[in-house]
């Protein structure tokens, strides 16, 4: 009685598992079907293993420093300098490295205090950034005025300007307006960013049709309205690229903190990063150098994360971005 029992409950949970192998299978031949041969892009056989020879060495080259600090983390100041960078050693001391973190060693900071100030900083701007340029790229894509493509260039020709040319007007401003040591001279300019403009310009361009935007108005949707429930919800890959790109700006940005904050608690991690080791150049100070490594193991492992999230809307924004328009 029990087999007969429990046959009934075997039978569709094995029909369950060919349906899924099943479906899995399907879902492979449609991928197939729809990859482009190589032959269709007119490149031969030799360029291909070339190009993909090429692709591998530089996904080395990228993934080396990842490995060595990922190892490193786990070493003593000693074994850092004296055993081989690529592989580990006793004794394990990543715990107590990263204990120091939360530590002020010698007088010189504590960096969860600067990452925790990173965080801030990054999101505060990028979510500013993004709203920024979901609302502007909106605009020039779908609005015509005097003047908008000439202000638009003008706009995209602020990537030419590097800040290091900017960085002395830019502390005499920011002095006069009270932006010094405040966390607002690190968000504001931050938030600005012509790249998201250009990005969401073009990505509202080609994404959202006008005809869609014209039936709405004939509706009698009005203009915040047809944004907010038209136009928003089909901005969402180009607004997360926008994020990410935003994000990661604020998050390795050196030169802007560096320039406006001259107090310990208000750095970001890549300036307090940066004191200890001049500091440790400077003094000899071997100490700080397993802090810096598992310090900067840290703060890369939250990029990584936000890139492998989003990178589907990253890589299609950044298509879509590289049109010309």
């Amino acid at each position: 009685m029990s087999a007969q029992t429990l046959a009934p409950t075997a039978r569709p949970a094995q029909r369950g598992r060919e349906t899924r192998r099943e479906r899995r299978h399907r879902e492979r031949l449609e991928e197939q079907a729809a990859t482009i041969p190589v032959e269709l892009y007119g490149l031969r056989r030799g360029t291909v293993t070339v190009l993909t020879t090429v692709s591998v060495l530089f996904a080395i080259f990228t993934l080396i420093p990842i490995v060595w600090i990922i190892i490193n983390a786990t070493k003593t100041e000693a074994n850092i300098f004296e055993s081989f960078g690529f592989w580990f050693a006793s004794p394990f001391d990543f715990s107590h490295t990263f204990a120091n973190l939360f530590r002020d060693i010698d007088g010189q900071g504590v960096y969860f205090r600067w990452f925790l100030n990173t965080v801030i900083y990054s999101l505060v701007a990028g979510v500013g950034a993004t709203v920024l340029a979901a609302l502007g790229g909106y605009g020039f894509a779908r609005f015509e005025f005097r003047g908008s493509k000439l202000f638009f260039a003008f706009i995209i020709a602020g990537l030419l300007v590097p800040i290091t040319l900017v960085a002395v007007p830019l502390y005499l401003v920011y002095a006069k307006v009270h932006l010094i040591n405040s966390i607002w001279g690190m968000i504001l300019p931050s938030m600005v960013s012509p790249v998201g403009l250009y990005l969401m310009r073009t990505y509202v361009t080609l994404s959202i049709p006008r005809e869609l935007l014209d039936s709405a108005r004939v509706d009698g949707a009005s203009e915040v309205r047809i944004f907010f429930r038209v136009a928003l919800p089909l901005m969402v890959p180009g607004l997360m690229t926008v994020l990410l790109l935003s994000v990661a700006g604020t998050w390795n940005n050196y030169i802007l903190p560096l320039i406006i904050f001259s107090a310990n608690n208000l750095y970001p991690a890549t300036v307090g990063m940066g004191l200890w080791l001049q500091h440790a150049g400077n003094s000899g100070d071997n100490d700080l150098y397993p802090l810096l490594v598992t310090g900067g193991l840290v703060t890369v492992i939250p990029m990584i994360a936000l890139f492998a999230v989003l990178q589907r809307y990253w890589r299609g924004g950044l298509l879509l971005g590289s049109v010309a328009n």
